[in-house]
This record gives C-alpha cells, sequence and structure tokens, in this order.
C-alpha cells in the first residue's frame, strides 16, 4: 500500500488536472492492477475514520493481491486542492475512487460523469450515479447503546459531545446517544461542542475541557480522528467513548466503548462489482445488520443490568425488529417528530437537521 501526502499530490496535480478532465487513462488502467485511491481528510493514525478506512481495505488486498494496487491520499482538504488531486488520480489509471469525505461530493461526483469506466465511493455524501454511490454507517445504532452505559456510569446525568461538523450523520449520532441515554435515566441531558473541522487535537481537548467545567462526567468524542478527547478524559477520570476505531488503549481506566465501523464488507463488495462490470451505483446507508457497526471495547464499569438491556436491544437492532428512532422521538422545541409506534425512515435519519429533547446546545446557524 502506497501513502502519499498532500505536498507531493500537488506537485503534480496541476500537469494532470486537463488529463483527468479528458477522462484520460494509463498502462495502468489498460492492463495492469486495478488502482484502487483513498483519499482522506486528515493524517491516517493508529486510531480514527482514516484508520478504519484504510483498514477496510485490507481484505481487498488479500483477495486480490498483486492484481490491484492501492494509493491512499491522506490531509487532503476539502476543496479546490482534493478536486485537483482526485482527477490526477483517476488520470494516472486508478479506476477506483473512494473519497473519504463529506466535502469531497461534487469533485468526486464530477469525476464519476466525466469518466464512466471509473468507480467513485464517496463517504456521508447523498447524490447517486450510475458508477458513484454515496456511503454512511449507521453510527447511532452503536451511539444509542453508548448512551444507554454512558447514563448509566454517570454521576451527574450531564453529558457531553465534541463533536467534528454539524451535519446529519453527526447530528443523528448525538441524537441517538440522547436517546440511549434517556432510556436509562429520562432526565439525562447532553451539550455539545461543534469544533469545525476533522483534524484540530488541541481545539478538541479545549472543548473537552469546557464539556467538564459544566459538570459532564461522560463524554462522547464523535468523529474526532485522533484520541485527543479520550486522552484528557483518561487524565480527568471522565468516562469517555468514540466512533469508528477503538481507542481504549489511550484510556485504559475510564474508557467506555467504541461505535466502531469495519468498512472491509461493503468495499470487498463494491470492488468485485467494479472488477465484474456489475457496478451500480446506490445510496449505501449500513449499520448493525449488515455488520458494519459494531460495539468494540466495552467498559467492565457498565452495571451487568443495564449490560442485559443493551444486549437485547443491540439484537433487535440488528435484526431489523428494532431502532434507536422509534417513537416517541421530540424534537427539542417540543414537537413530535415520530409518534409512538412508528420509526423514523432512513432518508429522515439521513437529512436530519435538528436535535432531539434533552440535547441543551442548540445547532449552529
Amino acid at each position: 500500500m502506497t501513502k502519499i501526502s498532500r505536498r507531493r499530490l500537488m506537485q503534480g496535480a496541476a500537469v494532470a488536472g486537463l488529463a483527468g478532465a479528458l477522462g484520460g487513462r494509463s498502462a495502468i488502467a489498460a492492463g495492469g492492477p486495478l488502482g484502487i485511491t483513498l483519499v482522506v481528510p486528515s493524517p491516517i493514525g493508529d486510531v480514527g475514520w482514516g484508520r478504519a478506512l484504510q483498514d477496510g481495505l485490507e481484505p481487498v488486498k488479500a483477495a486480490y493481491g498483486d492484481k490491484v494496487k492501492v494509493t491512499v491520499l491522506e490531509n487532503i482538504a476539502e476543496g479546490p486542492d482534493a478536486d485537483r488531486i482526485m482527477n490526477k488520480s483517476v488520470a494516472d489509471g486508478n479506476n477506483f475512487l473512494i473519497a473519504g469525505s463529506f466535502g469531497y461530493q461534487n469533485g468526486a461526483l464530477q469525476i464519476a460523469r466525466r469518466n464512466p469506466k471509473v468507480t467513485v465511493l464517496h463517504a456521508s455524501g447523498f447524490q447517486v450515479a450510475p458508477n458513484f454511490s454515496p456511503f454512511a454507517a449507521k453510527n447511532f445504532e452503536g451511539t444509542y447503546l453508548l448512551g444507554m452505559a454512558a447514563a448509566a456510569v454517570s454521576k451527574t446525568g450531564k453529558l457531553g459531545s465534541v463533536s467534528a461538523f454539524a451535519i446529519p450523520e453527526l447530528i443523528a449520532s448525538i441524537n441517538a446517544f440522547t436517546l440511549g441515554a434517556q432510556a436509562v435515566n429520562p432526565k439525562a441531558e447532553v451539550s455539545v461542542v461543534w469544533v469545525n473541522s476533522w483534524f484540530d487535537p488541541a481545539k478538541e481537548q479545549e472543548a473537552a475541557k469546557a464539556l467538564m467545567a459544566q459538570s459532564c462526567d461522560v463524554i462522547f468524542s464523535n468523529a474526532q480522528d485522533t484520541p485527543s478527547v479520550v486522552s484528557v478524559c483518561e487524565a480527568a477520570g471522565i468516562y469517555a467513548c468514540n466512533l469508528n476505531s477503538s481507542m481504549k488503549k489511550y484510556a485504559p481506566k475510564f474508557y467506555l466503548g467504541c461505535a466502531a465501523t469495519d468498512w472491509s464488507p461493503f468495499f470487498k463488495a463494491s470492488v468485485d462489482a467494479h472488477v465484474a462490470g456489475t457496478f451500480k451505483g446506490a445510496n449505501a446507508f449500513l449499520g448493525m445488520k449488515e455488520k458494519v457497526v459494531h460495539i468494540a471495547d466495552w467498559s467492565p464499569d457498565v452495571p451487568p443490568d443495564t449490560m442485559t438491556k443493551i444486549k437485547s436491544i443491540e439484537a433487535k437492532i440488528a435484526d431489523g425488529s428494532g431502532s434507536p428512532f422509534a417513537g416517541p422521538v421530540t424534537k427539542a422545541d417540543g414537537s413530535e417528530f415520530v409518534a409512538s409506534g412508528a420509526t423514523m425512515s432512513d432518508a429522515d435519519i439521513i437529512a436530519m437537521d435538528w436535535h432531539v429533547k434533552g440535547v441543551t446546545t442548540p445547532l449552529p446557524k
């Protein structure tokens, strides 16, 4: 696997821009291995979103061997630079592109439209084309369970979340975390600090400390690509949980658990379809049923009776008979969004731009 930084990519991106716009091909595309490019907005460390995506390609490499060549482009900021870099990758003959951030959507979609032989997977988006599939994890299925555990170990009933950006995917994770907490403690409240970054360790730690100052004694690290929040909570003796990949080694005593993602089933199926010539773009919204979302490294401090309830609900979510957003669901403004006996649709979850009752921090405008 080749890992390339933004600096190295930008040196050649301008030269390749025209070729990419014209849908150029190289010898790799003509007769060599399938070139797979993963582009992510942050440096890839040993934990986090980028790590989960990169790890998801390991079974593809194992299955195809030298018939695929995987290139990872890390720390690629959303915007024009990313568009040029993705175009260069395609111009270089890479016919399978994984655009690993919401902000890559427009550029990646244009690449797909100009290059019908290229398959593009785009993280967290909503656009679909014949060779373009958005993909997202139903992280809320895991964060609901984490919320139950958080309420069970909290002494104050005040929980916090350090969150990256106010996009529907992360809003849904917070809302489910809150509803899970309220299933254990109906008076539980959640405060949120939005850091407006995928990667800013100093700002993330400041946000965590601000939540502690508000008496939050469990903090949910919502889409941080570093263990910044988890480690500062460990130092303060505050329980922490997170998304994407386990950070337990950074918090051996006060780690509550992780709503982890395993992208390998989806990536392998998508590459198989591309190779077979049967790939069809579709919105891939994947959770426990598809074995993409799971809970890793539960804390032994979660009370046994709560864990029994968690396991029961987890089983219902996995078999499709239960949902974190089963009614009644009430918005923060007091209006009912989902009636008792009904369940929120995937379409409503994907478009979520409101908080549930119990989240005390208004969404940024």
